[in-house]
């Protein structure tokens, strides 16, 4: 439980540091949520971001937009339902075998492919239902993915690089504890 809420927190420390881009602003929300697969497991990672989003629906303002039940209708809001899949997804390859630096880098691009399949299918159906203005199949692609993915791909690496390292000591550490 420590190690959940310890994700939760540090996801929304993630969100508050941002880079703005015009449509779908740059954070390390998918840093922290792919270590929270990577080093929880599968279930546990999308537990600590299953909390982190239920307690910025629950009016925390933990999310880059702020928070409250009214995220639902934000375009940028299915970004937050990948993250949940993807720290599953990732925390289930990374620990299905031996974790690897080659399965570690599977889980977090499987993780951020999820995330950006997710979140761009969103985004396109809040515009065009929802909020009534439509955004183009072109400037969807702009300015949610094409703008975004460099960044989200060194993320991928960091989060591997860190997984790698920190996946021996914490296994350590609990052995010690034990």
């Amino acid at each position: 439980m420590i190690m959940i809420s310890f994700f939760a927190a540090l996801i929304t420390v993630g969100a508050y540091i941002k880079i703005p881009i015009s449509v779908c602003p740059f954070t390390l929300q998918f840093l922290c949520t792919t270590l929270a697969g990577i080093v929880l497991g599968g279930t546990k990672g999308a537990i600590a971001v299953s909390v982190y989003v239920l307690i910025g629906l629950a009016g925390v303002p933990v999310f880059t937009g702020g928070g409250g039940i009214s995220y639902v209708v934000q375009p940028t809001f299915g970004y937050l339902i990948g993250f949940i899949a993807a720290a599953f997804v990732t925390g289930r390859i990374v620990h299905k075998q031996e974790p690897t630096m080659k399965r570690l880098l599977l889980g977090c691009f499987c993780g951020l492919a999820i995330v950006y399949a997710v979140g761009m299918a969103y985004y396109w159906a809040i515009c065009r239902f929802w909020l009534g203005e439509p955004i183009g199949l072109w400037s969807l692609f702009l300015y949610c993915f094409l703008l975004a993915v460099p960044g989200d791909i060194a993320l991928c690496i960091l989060s591997a690089v860190l997984g790698k390292r920190l996946l021996p000591i914490l296994k350590r550490r609990e052995a010690i504890a034990v």
